[in-house]
């Protein structure tokens, strides 16, 4: 018991349907076969969510530290003490202030390793904004709280994984902001990510154009040809299996993601539309590059059907089992490698080695 996986949980918005996913999730005790959820929370606001799904007969463990979980129940953290009024279904200042709080004390118990992986409920991220938290969204905000120089958008389903050079700013900036040193991060990321979190040993990336057709051999844009294909050869040569670009509508209208481990889009919409369009529902928003897990649901604060019992937990679960198989991919990862695993007279140097030499 030890050693499960401790997944700690924020709440979001406290007036969206982050809770009643989160509810529904730990309401299915086989949950807990896989991991030691941690909310982070209150739970008297729980309590409130609670009895508006009707779940009489579920409860949480409350705790006051992460250490103190219990592996075989659901647990709760209060991370404040006053009383919260709740209106779902409705975008305010509370929503935002208690959606902070539970995300930074998620964050810094992420950040000392009390917790192995985060999974983040959705936010809005206009409430949300603070003294402390000027950030368009979850994916900027770790990355400054955990001093990662650069990470990815990486969203991932059984039938595509898609990451994006751009994330939350303006299509009126997209074009200024895409640069051949950004792709080759990005592309390395991916490549990296694919490696170690998914044990994939040789992936191929297809990388998107920014242009329609792809530029059209210059007639519609330069960045195709000045920016874009320059970025590919270089990751290419730096190791990465990349290929591109492809005109976007083209590429997902024939299904040709299907041939590639991971599509890289240029900018937000290009690739979040067909992803959504292919995986809502089941899809999951997870940030590659940082040396901590961290994975959310592909929807949002749902204030519409906030309270009526019609939020579908199923993103949220993968989320939270994307980050636990994550993990152990990671950690048996760094078990072979600190035995220094010898396979053929080399070093094994991922663990996709070590499958394929068993074959």
């Amino acid at each position: 018991m030890s050693n499960k996986i401790k997944i700690g949980i924020s709440i979001g918005d406290v007036n969206g349907i982050g809770l009643e996913v989160i509810l529904k999730t730990l309401a299915n005790n086989s949950i807990l076969d896989y991991c030691t959820p941690i909310v982070y929370g209150h739970t008297k606001v729980a309590s409130y969510h609670r009895k508006a799904l009707g779940l009489g007969d579920f409860s949480f463990n409350v705790i006051n530290d992460a250490e103190a979980a219990n592996p075989k129940k659901a647990n709760m953290i209060n991370c404040w003490e006053e009383d919260v009024k709740i209106e779902l279904g409705v975008a305010n200042e509370i929503g935002g202030k208690y959606a902070l709080l539970s995300l930074e004390r998620a964050t810094e118990d992420l950040i000392k390793g009390n917790i192995d992986a985060l999974v983040t409920a959705p936010i809005n991220k206009h409430t949300i904004q603070a003294e402390n938290f000027k950030f368009p969204g979850h994916t900027e905000y770790l990355q400054e709280r955990t001093g990662s120089p650069d990470v990815l958008m990486f969203l991932l389903s059984e039938d595509v994984r898609v990451g994006v050079v751009t994330g939350h700013i303006p299509v009126s900036k997209v074009a200024e902001s895409i640069t051949k040193e950004s792709i080759v991060k990005k592309l390395l990321l991916i490549n990296k990510s694919l490696k170690r979190d998914f044990w994939i040993e040789k992936p191929r990336i297809a990388v998107l154009g920014l242009n329609p057709h792809a530029g059209d051999n210059g007639l519609l844009g330069s960045e195709e040809q000045d920016i874009i294909m320059p970025a590919i050869q270089e990751a290419f040569d730096s190791g990465v299996i990349c290929f591109g670009p492809y005109p976007a509508d083209g590429f997902f209208g024939k299904g040709a993601y299907k041939q590639f481990d991971a599509v890289l889009a240029m900018y937000h919409d290009q690739g979040l539309i067909p992803f959504k369009t292919i995986a809502f529902g089941t899809g999951v928003n997870f940030t590659a590059g940082m040396k901590y897990v961290r994975t959310s649901p592909d929807h949002g604060t749902g204030f519409d059907i906030a309270g009526k019992d019609l939020a579908d937990p199923s993103s949220f679960i993968e989320a939270l089992f994307a980050a636990t198989h994550i993990v152990k991919h990671r950690r048996e990862q760094d078990e072979l490698l600190s035995n220094q695993l010898r396979s053929g007279g080399k070093i094994i140097e991922t663990a996709a080695d070590v499958k394929d030499d068993a074959n």
